[in-house]
C-alpha cells in the first residue's frame, strides 16, 4: 500500500505510517511531522506517540473531529520535509559498567557472537545510538540501530525483574532499564544515571531524536557515580 498512509485509531487518534522498515533515516521525517503536528493542531493536540516507523497523533474529539484531524494531517502530509542536522535532539553520555555480575548475559553474547567479552562491550560502546521511541515503561527508550554482529534474539523466558539502570540489547535494539520491571532483553551491564525523575521537567532524561553514547567505566568510577553494584541475580 502507498505511503504515508492514515489508519484510524479510535474517535481520537490517526496512526500516520510513513515508512515499513527501520531505519535511522526515518526520523527526521517523524521528529518534523511531529513539530507540525504541534503548530497545526494546537490545543487540540493530546499526545504524539512516534515509533521507528509511525506517528500516533491524539486528539481532543472534543475539540476536533476525527475528518478535521486527518484533512489537518493530510495537509501537513503533503508538504512535509525532513528536519535538518540543527534539529537534533541532545547528546546524552551513559557510564555503563560492563561487567557479568550486573550484565549477566554479556559472556552468553560474547558466546554467541564469536567475539570476545572486550570486544562486545567495545562493539557496544562504539556506537551513538539514536533514540527511536519511548514506551513499554515510563522512560523506556528503543534506541538504535546496534551493530548487526551484536543482533541477539530476546531470551526465551523473560526475567520476572531487571535491575533499574540495567544496559541491554534485543533484536537490533538497545536501551537501558529505567525502572525494575520484568524484561526479555539481554543484559550486558549497568549505567549510574538516572533514566526517569519524577522531578524532572518531562520526567524522562531521553527524548525521541536524542543520540546516546554508553561509555565504559570501572567499577570504582561506577560507583563513585552513585551506580548499584548489587548482582543481577542477588536482587531477585
Amino acid at each position: 500500500m502507498k505511503l504515508p498512509r492514515l489508519e484510524s485509531a479510535g474517535l481520537d487518534g490517526w496512526m500516520v505510517r510513513l515508512f515499513e522498515r527501520i531505519d535511522e533515516q526515518n526520523l527526521p521525517w517523524i521528529t518534523a511531522l511531529m513539530r507540525r503536528s504541534e503548530a497545526a493542531f494546537g490545543a487540540a493536540l493530546v499526545d504524539l506517540v512516534p515509533s521507528y516507523t509511525t506517528l500516533l497523533v491524539v486528539f481532543d474529539p472534543l475539540n476536533l473531529t476525527p475528518l478535521e484531524a486527518r484533512h489537518r494531517l493530510q495537509a501537513l502530509l503533503h508538504e512535509l520535509v525532513p528536519d535538518g542536522p540543527t534539529a537534533s535532539g541532545d547528546v546524552h553520555e551513559l557510564p555503563t559498567w560492563y561487567d557479568p555480575s550486573v550484565g549477566p548475559d554479556l559472556e552468553r553474547v560474547a558466546g554467541h557472537t564469536g567475539m570476545s567479552v572486550e570486544k562486545v562491550i567495545e562493539r557496544h560502546a562504539g556506537t551513538d545510538y539514536r533514540v527511536f521511541a519511548l514506551g513499554f515503561a515510563p522512560g523506556f527508550a528503543f534506541m538504535g540501530l546496534l551493530d548487526a554482529c551484536l543482533e541477539m534474539p530476546r531470551l526465551a523466558t523473560p526475567r520476572k525483574w531487571v535491575p533499574v539502570n540495567s544496559v541491554a540489547i534485543a533484536g537490533r535494539q538497545t536501551a537501558a532499564y529505567p525502572a525494575v520491571t520484568p524484561g526479555g532483553w539481554n543484559l550486558l551491564g549497568r549505567t549510574s544515571v538516572r533514566l526517569f525523575d519524577r522531578d524532572r521537567d518531562g520526567f524522562s532524561l531521553l527524548k525521541v531524536g536524542d543520540r546516546v553514547r554508553f561509555v565504559p567505566v570501572d567499577r570504582h568510577t561506577f560507583e563513585a557515580r552513585g551506580g548499584d553494584t548489587t548482582p543481577t541475580e542477588a536482587r531477585r
